[in-house]
C-alpha cells in the first residue's frame, strides 16, 4: 500500500465514523448509521471516478474499504458518551477528513491523466460531496451550502497551495502533510472565529 492509498483508507474510515456520528444525532439505527456512512465515505469519490471515467469506480470489490466503514460503524455504536461531545468529535472527524480526501482525490485524478485546474476541482469534490449525500438523506442543509463555514473553499485553498507546491518540487509526502493541515487548520480557524464568505 503505497502513501495515497493510505489516506485514502484513513480518509474512508474518519468520513464513516463522522456519516456514524451524524446519524446518532439523528437517533438513527444501526443500518440507517451504515447507509448514511457509506453515503459519507464513498459518495464524493464516486462521482469524482464516474466523472474522470475511472471503471469500476473506487470501492467496487474493495473488500478492505468495505471493512473500515463497517468497523467505524461499529466502533461509534459501541461508544457511549453525551451528544455535546458527539458533535464536536463530528467536526473535527470532519475536518481531518475533509484534508485527507482532498488530497486523495487530487493524486487520482492527476494518475489518470486530469489536468491540474480540474485535478483540484475533483479534490474538492472528493472530499465535499459525500458529505452534501449524507446531509440530504439526513434532511439537514449540507455544511457545503452553509453560510458561515468555510467548507469547500478550505478544501480549494488547500488544493490549489498543494498543486503549487508540487510544481515547485517539494518532496511529495511533505507536500501532501502540508496540504492536509491546511485544510483542517483553515476548517477549524473558520468555525472558531466565524470567517465566512461573503453573501451574493
Amino acid at each position: 500500500m503505497n502513501l495515497i492509498e493510505g489516506i485514502l483508507y484513513t480518509g474512508i474510515f474518519v468520513f464513516a465514523a463522522t456519516g456514524a456520528l451524524k446519524a446518532r444525532t439523528h437517533q438513527m439505527d444501526i443500518f440507517g448509521a451504515m447507509v448514511v456512512a457509506f453515503a459519507t465515505a464513498y459518495g464524493g469519490g464516486t462521482i469524482r471516478d464516474l466523472l474522470i471515467g475511472v471503471r469500476p469506480v473506487n470501492w467496487v470489490n474493495d473488500y478492505l474499504a468495505l471493512g473500515l466503514v463497517v468497523s467505524a460503524v461499529l466502533i461509534i455504536f459501541l461508544l457511549k458518551t453525551n451528544l455535546a461531545r458527539f458533535r464536536r468529535t463530528l467536526f473535527f472527524t470532519d475536518a481531518i477528513g475533509l484534508g485527507m480526501f482532498t488530497a486523495g482525490g487530487i493524486e487520482r485524478s492527476l494518475a489518470y491523466g486530469i489536468n491540474e485546474g480540474y485535478a483540484v476541482i475533483m479534490g474538492v469534490m472528493s472530499a465535499t460531496f459525500g458529505g452534501l449525500i449524507a446531509d440530504m438523506i439526513c434532511g439537514e442543509v449540507p455544511n457545503l451550502l452553509k453560510k458561515g463555514e468555510l467548507y469547500a473553499t478550505a478544501c480549494a485553498i488547500g488544493a490549489v497551495i498543494y498543486i503549487l507546491l508540487k510544481k515547485a518540487g517539494l518532496e511529495y509526502n511533505l507536500g501532501l502533510f502540508i496540504c492536509v493541515v491546511i485544510i483542517v487548520g483553515i476548517r477549524i480557524f473558520s468555525k472558531r472565529k466565524r470567517v465566512h464568505l461573503p453573501e451574493i
